[in-house]
């Protein structure tokens, strides 16, 4: 699914194998997102699902849906390849990162 994706790579603490985001260039919520990863010093990888051509999108957007799940929103956050959270809420992901 995401293996042909342009991913931008941001170094940190590997606090998790695989910390993926797709998100969206525009997104308020999105900018905090990968803003508190960083911020917490957490290696991801993103990319900015609104970049890619339309029919990659869709094919992106129901891989994930039908993957984990789950309707898919941004940011979408996938940790491990086996669980998500969709949207940002700060409290939500600092417990997913067990950051007090």
């Amino acid at each position: 699914m995401d293996k042909n994706l342009n991913f931008i790579h941001e170094d940190g603490i590997e606090k998790y194998r695989d910390v993926t985001v797709y998100a969206l260039s525009t997104c308020g919520f999105c900018k905090r997102a990968l803003k508190f990863l960083r911020d917490h010093n957490i290696k991801f990888k993103y990319v900015y699902v609104d970049d890619l051509e339309p029919d990659e999108k869709h094919e992106l957007k129901e891989a994930l849906a039908k993957q984990y799940n789950s309707r898919v929103g941004f940011p979408f956050l996938v940790i491990e390849n086996s669980r998500c959270l969709v949207g940002f809420t700060q409290h939500e992901w600092e417990q997913e990162f067990s950051i007090d």
